[in-house]
């Protein structure tokens, strides 16, 4: 170890919470902290919900359990902390999330080199456990195993890599060989033949295998008594009182041994636990698991010489090899009993496996196993380079994007159109179908016309533009919305905002649908439902007419009526904004909703055809304010949830977090980027798509990338499974966008849109915005410039 070593962080459970990992954990920090007073130790502690604890000053940070923003803050106090070395002890049980998440919102964040020492390697682990752990590995620049099996298992089963992993021993106090009767006085156990389980209880620790076992082991040596040391674990407690306990002593009772089973029920500190290990003549390990890589209590009574009978789980199994302990059948407690009696009337044998034990083990005492980590510490001290930005999506230019997959899409499509929603994965009829979804279907067929990937089938489209046709009442001139599974109108007509999506869609359709007849049948509905607009009082029923009309009046510029109405909605919307905007609150509502950034693309839009720098400076403004609204303390997108669409001027964001959302801020970055030039637009879109694969406030992708399906959001602590129609087409059109600029980036000429032609801003808005943005975010000279 070099004296380069100054500050390390242990981020674990710790005492006085009553579990193993806490006593690990506060030991491994001692140990380090005594190798050398240079070196500053830290614990950050995670806290289990409901619980509070008097923690020592070891502890420099408190995590709750379920807490993703203390998550956050405890990776910020590592960072800011200038520490040296991490090292993580993980168990799934410990931290919040799906199988334990929620660490992958600290891990993800640090600069600083990790050690994971991992206390359970799972031969088959749930889908959730695996993507979990392998990402754990591969944010980890050692993994410390406890027990041979674990560096099998991580070869095996995870991908582990050799240069990475390391066996180090869990560790023990160095304590001298002693015989048991002086310990046994001092406890009131003199003159007794003690047998000895430690831990909390639990019903995997096979108490009942062992009390079954007493009575073989009591016609050898009546003198015996079986000592259950240990307080029941708090979650069982919680969960069920102390029911497991009063079990056992009522089993011990009916077998008319309850004299010979003591149980003393206490958490014991480490000097306590060592008396009664010393007192013991067979320590006895009954667990039930074949699957626990490693036993504290088990390497304690191994390292004060102690005769261990044992099932043979992982960890006993290695450590009691060659004849350094004794191992029984699971649950078989004719064996257990029969191999405890014979220790017990074999003096010298026993013996023998008392100094075995004790002289194998002196490898592992504290002292040792804490120069063990700090060399692995000091091996990958070197500074290394902040890992890949959660605020940028994993796969930026340097890692091309999903291919585009539309298998979902399909499964969610039937003759009618697309289904509202699904249960998983599976469409669900009972909702039916609406309006919204399906303009957004056509929306996305004419995303797709500008890539060179899948476009969707002719039939699906019909689909969707049927359905859009036969919501149109032309005796009212609105769009029904909602249709049950039957083909039933549910409403006689729709909401403003859903005829406002409806007419952006078919502008598109109008400009860029797939034939002719097509894009007639498009132009020729939206000038039919164009006029009622007029009346509408929905801020975003406006700004949706707004993006179909940008697309509209490209394909007939000869419409004067659709002219006015662009200047007519956009005027309206900066109206809005010049009345309630503060130097703190820039935006044209009291409150923040749902696809906030479409109001903001929408006035850049309309004033980048019009030439009004009012507009282009309102939808500038607004979206910049907007993105930093929507960037949560780590860099990370977080987007308005539902729980916070009618707070007035709310501070924060909340759950729960929609596709939607991040599919609007990378459209309105984009086209704030094509007019600016500004690479911070390009930076919030990839930010907002990371959103969909994992960099969020649970750290959990939403995108199964082979179909193309989409969660349809984040509650606060879990996804949402279902993956209904506004979710997938939101993905979809999100995947759309990302690879139209990559396509650009990948180009000889980055300003030229190959689809859609160059885009020219007029020369009369070439000039510095006013306003919150100051400096100027429009090139100075016209030119062609980044595609939407």
């Amino acid at each position: 170890m070099t004296a380069q070593i100054k500050r390390i962080a242990f981020v674990g459970n710790s005492l006085p919470r009553r579990c193993g990992i806490a006593t690990f954990t506060t030991d491994l920090q001692q140990a380090v902290a005594a190798a050398s007073p240079s070196i500053f130790t830290s614990i950050i502690a995670m806290t289990d919900s409901g619980q509070r604890y008097d923690y020592p000053p070891s502890v420099g940070f408190e995590v709750a359990q379920e807490s993703l923003a203390d998550y956050v803050a405890a990776a910020d106090y590592i960072n800011d902390g200038h520490f040296d070395a991490v090292c993580l002890q993980h168990e799934f049980g410990i931290f919040g999330g799906d199988a334990g998440g929620h660490i992958l919102a600290l891990l993800e964040r640090l600069t600083v080199p990790i050690t994971v020492t991992l206390h359970t390697v799972l031969a088959e682990p749930s889908a959730a456990q695996r993507r979990v752990l392998e990402r754990i590995m591969e944010l980890s620049a050692r993994v410390v195993v406890m027990a041979e099996k674990g560096r099998a298992l991580l070869f095996a089963s995870y991908g582990g890599r050799a240069d990475k992993v390391e066996i180090i021993p869990h560790g023990i106090p160095d304590f001298p060989f002693v015989e048991p009767d002086t310990a046994k006085v001092a406890l009131g156990l003199a003159n007794k033949t003690v047998i000895l389980t430690f831990g909390l209880l639990s019903s995997n620790k096979g108490i009942e295998v062992m009390i079954d076992a007493m009575p073989a082991v009591l016609a050898s040596r009546p003198d015996a008594i079986y000592v259950v040391l240990g307080a029941t674990h708090p979650n069982l407690v919680r969960d069920q009182g102390e029911a497991y306990r009063e079990g056992l002593v009522a089993r011990a009772a009916a077998l008319g041994i309850g004299e010979q089973v003591v149980f003393r029920d206490q958490f014991v500190d480490r000097a306590t636990l060592l008396e009664y290990i010393a007192a013991c003549d067979v320590y006895v390990t009954p667990y039930l698991n074949a699957a626990q890589m490693t036993s504290g209590t088990l390497a304690y009574s191994f390292g004060l010489g102690k005769a261990v009978v044992s099932t043979p789980y992982w960890h006993a199994v290695e450590l009691l090899a060659d004849g350094r302990g004794s191992l029984v059948p699971f649950g078989d407690s004719a064996a257990t009993g029969a191999t405890i009696a014979g220790l017990l009337t074999d003096e010298p044998r026993r013996q023998i496996m008392r100094r075995r034990a004790y002289d194998d083990s002196r490898s592992m005492i504290w002292e040792r196993v804490a120069e063990r980590y700090l060399a692995v510490f000091d091996a990958v001290r070197a500074p290394i380079s902040p890992r890949p930005s959660p605020q940028l999506h994993p796969m930026t230019p340097r890692r091309p994007s999903p291919t585009l997959a539309l298998g979902h899409l399909r499964a969610m499509t039937d003759d009618t159109g697309l289904f509202q929603h699904a249960i998983h994965a599976v469409p669900d009829r009972r909702h039916g179908y609406c309006v919204d979804d399906n303009a957004r279907g056509l929306l996305l067929s004419t995303a797709l016309r500008t890539l060179d990937e899948e476009q969707l089938p002719e039939r699906v489209i019909m689909s969707y533009a049927a359905f859009v046709q036969h919501a149109f009442n032309p005796d009212t001139g609105r769009f029904r919305n909602f249709m049950s599974f039957d083909r039933r109108w549910l409403e006689p007509q729709g909401s403003e905002d859903s005829h406002g999506r409806t007419l952006w869609a078919l502008g598109a359709v109008a400009r860029l649908g797939p034939s002719a007849e097509n894009r007639r049948w498009g132009s020729d509905l939206f000038a039919a439902a164009l006029p009622v607009v007029e009346g509408f009082g929905s801020p975003r029923a406006w700004a949706f007419t707004l993006l179909g009309l940008d697309s509209y009046c490209g394909a007939a510029p000869e419409n004067a009526f659709a002219s006015e109405m662009r200047t007519r909605l956009a005027d309206r919307l900066l109206a809005l904004l010049q009345q309630v905007e503060t130097p703190e609150w820039i935006w044209f509502e009291e409150n923040l909703a749902y696809d906030n950034p479409r109001l903001c693309q929408a006035m850049i839009l309309a004033g980048k055809a019009t030439g009004n720098e009012a507009y282009i400076n309102a939808g500038l403004r607004s979206l910049d304010w907007l993105a930093r609204r929507q960037t949560s303390p780590a860099g990370l997108f977080r987007p308005v949830g539902t729980e916070a669409f009618h707070d007035v001027r709310a501070t924060g964001s909340g759950f729960d977090q929609q596709p939607l959302e991040a599919t609007a801020s990378i459209a309105a970055s984009l086209v704030a980027l094509n007019l600016t030039a500004d690479p911070k637009w390009r930076t919030e879109a990839y930010r907002a798509f990371a959103w969909f694969f994992g960099a969020n406030d649970l750290s959990q992708p939403l995108v199964d990338p082979d179909t193309g399906s989409c969660r349809d959001g984040l509650h606060p602590d879990r996804r949402n499974e279902n993956r209904g129609g506004e979710s997938v087409v939101s993905y979809l059109l999100a995947l759309a966008d990302i690879r139209q600029l990559e396509q650009v980036n990948a180009s000889r000429n980055p300003w030229k849109t190959p689809s859609l032609g160059p885009r020219l801003v007029p020369k009369s808005v070439i000039t510095q915005p006013r306003g919150p943005l100051g400096a100027s975010h429009v090139p100075k000279s016209a030119g062609t410039l980044p595609p939407t």
